[in-house]
């Protein structure tokens, strides 16, 4: 079973700038009702997607630096990378279908 990867600031080069795979971040917040409602979205793309993509996921509140890093004003916050660089972003809830879409062009 896929693991959806939990990324630190210390976490963040090694899982997802230097992946050799594409890369969802999904920066969210325990309090955050539509962060909680991204969960089987995510949880289903990183079965599926296994060996091909990487599912990550930042807490906004644990890991404030990152968020500021990447200016995330509002959550979910879900941005894509590719060979270190990003790629696209989607910001509020988002269907499994268009993150898959997404995913599925970079790989």
């Amino acid at each position: 079973m896929a693991q959806i990867q939990k990324v630190t600031q210390a976490t963040f080069k090694s899982t997802v700038t230097d992946s050799k795979l594409p890369v969802l971040v999904d920066f969210w917040a325990e309090w955050c009702q539509p962060c909680h409602r991204m969960n089987p979205a995510l949880e289903e793309l990183a079965e599926e997607l296994d060996g091909k993509a990487v599912i990550a996921k930042v807490n906004v509140d644990e890991e404030r630096a990152l968020g500021a890093m990447f200016q995330i004003m509002s959550i979910p916050a879900l941005l894509v990378y590719k060979d270190g660089e990003k790629v696209a972003e989607f910001v509020g809830v988002q269907s499994k279908d268009t993150l898959k879409a997404k995913l599925e062009s970079l790989v």
